[in-house]
C-alpha cells in the first residue's frame, strides 16, 4: 500500500488504534503539531531498515544496502574485495 496520511496530535491520540493499523498495513502516519511534522508512526521493518541504513553510514555505499535477499553476503564480499583493488587506471581516448 505504501500511501501517506497526515493527522494532527490531537486525532492521533483519538483514533490511535485506527493508525496503528494504517501503518501495519504499510501507510505512513505523520503526526503533526500545529501543522508541523514530528513524528511518524511505520511498520516495525520499516524501522529496523532505517537503523541498518543509519548504522552504515554515508560511507556505506552500495555494499550497506546489501542484505535484503539471499547470497546478498557474497555481494557485499565482492563489493568490499573490489575497493581493495584500488582504482583502475584508464587510458585517455586521444
Amino acid at each position: 500500500m505504501e500511501s501517506r496520511v497526515t493527522v494532527s496530535i490531537a486525532k492521533a491520540k483519538a483514533m490511535l488504534a485506527r493508525w496503528v493499523r494504517a501503518a501495519e498495513d504499510g501507510e505512513y502516519v505523520i503526526i503533526t503539531r500545529h501543522g508541523t511534522p514530528v513524528a511518524a508512526l511505520v511498520r516495525v521493518e520499516d524501522v529496523e531498515r532505517l537503523e541498518q541504513l543509519r548504522a552504515a553510514g554515508p560511507a556505506g555505499g552500495l555494499a550497506s544496502l546489501a542484505g535484503g535477499w539471499e547470497d546478498s553476503d557474497e555481494l557485499v564480499r565482492s563489493i568490499e574485495e573490489a575497493a581493495r583493488n584500488g582504482q583502475r587506471v584508464v587510458e585517455p581516448l586521444d
